[in-house]
C-alpha cells in the first residue's frame, strides 16, 4: 500500500483532535476560571531510503533520502494566562489576580481551581456550587490564624458566638481645662465587662477646686477616694498617672492640663461582651471577617492558595477542577500575595481566557488541514485504482 495513504490517515486523526480541542474551548467561552488548550503536532518516524554519504577524495558527500510517515499529536497544552474579570457584586465571589489556585477537597482527594464562585451550605461550610467541593484554608482561634497549621474545611456557621473577654485595662486621655471655674465637675464613663460579659460602668469624676483638679473613681461596686492631680509646667500629668479599681488598671498618662480645652475622655478598654455572628466579609488577602451583635469584628478564617512550579502539568478533572500530576509538582500552599501567589479580589470572578478570534482561526486551520489530508487519501486511492486497472 502507498505510504501517502497512511500519512493522510494520520493527518485526519491529528486534525480531528485539533477540532475536538478547539470545539471544547469554544464551548467553555463563558465558563468561569476555564483555561483554554492548544494542540501541538510533530512528524512521526521517517523511513530511510538512502543514508547520507561522507565526502571522499574526488567524490562529494550525499544527503540522506527519507520519506515521512505522517503526523501525530505531540501534546495538548493548557494556557494559564489570566482571564478577564467579571464583576458580580456577590460577597462570596473571589478572583485570583496573578498566579495560584484555590484549594478544595472532595472526599479524600484534594483539587485546585481558578473558579472562585463560592456558596455556603446548610452547615456553614464554604463550597463550590455544583461540585460540593469544600474550600480549604485555616480557621481562626479567638481571632488568631495560624497559617503553619494543616488545612481544614472553611466554615462560617450561623449563630457563631464571640466569647466575652474580661476587662483588665482601660485608658483615659485628653485635656482638663486648667482655667475652669472652681466647682466644675466632669464625669467620664466607660463600660467594663466581667468574664461572662456582664457590663458595669466605670466613672471617673474630675472636680476643679481652688487648688486644682482632683480625681475620684467608681464602678458601682468599688470606689477610689478623691485624689489631687498635679501637672508639670509642660502640661503633662505627674500624679496620679494610674489607678486600679475592681481589678482594672486605668492608665491616665494621656491626660494633660492646658488652659482652654476640655477633651478628657475614655479612649480604650480591653474587655468585650459576648456576641453572635450577624454577617461576614471576604478580604483581599482571603481573610473572612465576621461582624457580631456586640458591635465588634473578628477574623473567622482565611482562604488558602496553592502555587505550582509547572501549572501546565496539572490534569483537568472536570468541574473546573485540576489535580496534581507527576510533572506538575506538589502544591506550595500559602496565603494570597505571598510566595508568588496572586492577590484576591472580592465580588468578581475570573472569566474564561478563551480568545474567540483565535479559536475560530484554529477552527478554519483544522478544517482545511482535515480537507487537505482527505484529498491525499482520495488521490492515493485513485493511484491504487489505476494500479489495479493495469490488469484488465
Amino acid at each position: 500500500m502507498l505510504r501517502s495513504l497512511f500519512s493522510g490517515i494520520s493527518g485526519l486523526r491529528s486534525h480531528q483532535t485539533m477540532l475536538d480541542v478547539t470545539g471544547n474551548n469554544i464551548a467553555n467561552v463563558n465558563t468561569a476560571g476555564f483555561k483554554s488548550s492548544q494542540v501541538q503536532f510533530q512528524d512521526t518516524l521517517s523511513q530511510m531510503l538512502m543514508g547520507a554519504g561522507g565526502a571522499q577524495a574526488g567524490v562529494g558527500g550525499t544527503n540522506p533520502a527519507q520519506v515521512g510517515l505522517g503526523v501525530r499529536v505531540a501534546g495538548i497544552t493548557t494556557n494559564f494566562t489570566q482571564g478577564a474579570s467579571q464583576l458580580t457584586g456577590r460577597s462570596t465571589d473571589m478572583m485570583i489576580q496573578g498566579d495560584g489556585f484555590f484549594v478544595v477537597r472532595k472526599g479524600a482527594e484534594t483539587f485546585y481551581t481558578r473558579a472562585g464562585s463560592f456558596d455556603f451550605d446548610s452547615t456553614g461550610q464554604m463550597v463550590l456550587p455544583g461540585e460540593g467541593a469544600l474550600v480549604q484554608g485555616w480557621m481562626a482561634v479567638n481571632g488568631v490564624i495560624d497559617t503553619n497549621s494543616p488545612l481544614t474545611d472553611l466554615r462560617v456557621p450561623s449563630g457563631s458566638v464571640m466569647a466575652a473577654v474580661q476587662s483588665t485595662a482601660a485608658t483615659y486621655a485628653g485635656n482638663l481645662d486648667s482655667a475652669a471655674a472652681d466647682g466644675t465637675v466632669l464625669n467620664r464613663t466607660v463600660d467594663l465587662y466581667d468574664s461572662t460579659g456582664n457590663a458595669r460602668t466605670l466613672t471617673l469624676t474630675f472636680t476643679k477646686s481652688a487648688t486644682g483638679w482632683s480625681l475620684a473613681a467608681s464602678d458601682g461596686a468599688a470606689t477610689v477616694a478623691a485624689t489631687p492631680m498635679t501637672f508639670a509646667t509642660d502640661g503633662s500629668l505627674t500624679t496620679p498617672t494610674s489607678l486600679t479599681i475592681g481589678g482594672v488598671a486605668v492608665d491616665l498618662t494621656g491626660i494633660t492640663g492646658f488652659a482652654g480645652l476640655d477633651t478628657a475622655k475614655a479612649i480604650t478598654q480591653d474587655g468585650q461582651a459576648a456576641g453572635t455572628l450577624q454577617s461576614f466579609a471576604l478580604g483581599a488577602d482571603g481573610t473572612i471577617t465576621g461582624s457580631f451583635s456586640n458591635g465588634l469584628k473578628q477574623v473567622i478564617g482565611r482562604i488558602a492558595l496553592g502555587g505550582f512550579t509547572n501549572p501546565a502539568g496539572l490534569e483537568k478533572a472536570g468541574g473546573s477542577l485540576f489535580r496534581t500530576s507527576v510533572n506538575s509538582g506538589d502544591a506550595a500552599i500559602g496565603t494570597a500575595g505571598t510566595g508568588g501567589r496572586g492577590s484576591l479580589a472580592g465580588g468578581a470572578l475570573e472569566m474564561s481566557n478563551v480568545d474567540l478570534s483565535s479559536e475560530f482561526t484554529s477552527l478554519i486551520v483544522a478544517q482545511r488541514g482535515f480537507q487537505a489530508n482527505s484529498r491525499v487519501i482520495t488521490t492515493s486511492d485513485e493511484v491504487l485504482q489505476e494500479l489495479v486497472n493495469l490488469k484488465r
